[in-house]
């Protein structure tokens, strides 16, 4: 199940204070169902619990009936595509008018009256998540989104989302397919979001999946700059033995003065050390520069024999 999907299930079973929340919620629904308007009003979902929801909590608020249709759709698998619709319109103006909206605007917007209480606007926020939002997968990226068919419903829910302050954020609004979306960035702003709509286990499997995500990408940052440290002492490890087999093959290592001599038989002993660890291998230990002087001396003379 995609974290979209389990984040509307943990909606679906989240309870509903009282009467009033229920129809902020239903608002929220058939407001940002895929059809609303006089004559029509349809859901369609690919998440169950959502379906359940809908065609149980709009009869119990409205009166009106609702139609299931499902159907299966295949794109890497089976998933079933679910559509709840009122079929009648005479019905389908009896919840427009419910919501109080007269006449035949498509461009309706967001009814302010039916969502002035504030305990209610999570619940309308809730509803219009699950009728028309999608999350990413907090392992993918940070973002959350509402498909919203009319342009006016699209800024009228920006302003709305932007004047809470539980939230704390300012979502944006662009156009595509048609259609206007409403969507919010970065992981703090959709937990909160998450949250403040009734999904709390959703929001913090999302702060949870950061923090993984950052600290697999700091030890993922640690080996590779480790890998790289080893691959550059491998590396000089590898030109430095050469040059003193070289000397060897030339001149012998007593050709050596006994300082070097010392270090280029460590070295060859020993060719995993770092410049640390060949320093305080010596008789006399010295430091990281002090034995990589050591080690350009060395290169020197075998550069020095082979023009000889």
């Amino acid at each position: 199940m995609s974290f979209s999907k389990e984040t509307k299930a943990e909606l679906c079973a989240a309870a509903v204070d009282n009467e009033e929340c229920q129809k902020s919620l239903a608002y929220g629904m058939v407001l940002f169902s895929r059809y609303f308007g006089r004559d029509s009003l349809s859901l369609t979902t690919e998440c169950r619990p959502v379906v359940d929801i809908y065609s149980r909590l709009i009869p119990e608020i409205t009166g009106v009936i609702v139609e299931i249709k499902s159907a299966v759709r295949r794109h890497g698998g089976e998933s079933s595509i679910y559509t709840v619709s009122v079929p009648d319109q005479n019905e389908c103006e009896k919840i427009y008018r419910f919501f109080g909206y007269h006449g035949n605007d498509t461009e309706m917007g967001i009814n302010d009256l039916q969502i002035s209480r504030r305990e209610s606007l999570p619940y309308f926020l809730r509803g219009a998540f699950l009728s028309c939002g999608n999350v990413t997968d907090p392992e993918k990226d940070y973002h959350l989104e509402l498909i919203v068919p009319h342009r006016k419903t699209a800024y009228d829910l920006e302003r709305v989302i932007s004047g809470i302050k539980e939230i704390h954020t300012e979502p944006n609004v662009i156009q595509r397919k048609g259609s206007y979306v409403v969507y919010i960035k970065g992981s703090e702003n959709i937990a909160d979001m998450l949250t403040y709509i009734g999904a709390p286990m959703s929001a913090l499997n999302l702060i949870q999946s950061k923090i993984f995500k950052s600290v697999r990408n700091n030890v993922n940052r640690k080996i590779n700059s480790e890998t790289a440290n080893i691959k550059k002492t491998a590396d000089a490890s590898a030109r430095q033995l050469k040059a003193i087999e070289y000397i060897i093959k030339k001149r012998g290592l007593e050709y050596l003065p006994d300082d070097l001599r010392e270090l280029a038989q460590i070295r060859i002993d020993n060719p995993e050390y770092n410049l640390r660890e060949l320093g305080e291998a010596l008789s006399k230990p010295i430091s990281r520069s002090g034995v990589n002087h050591r080690i350009q001396r060395i290169l020197e003379i075998a550069e020095d024999l082979k023009d000889q």
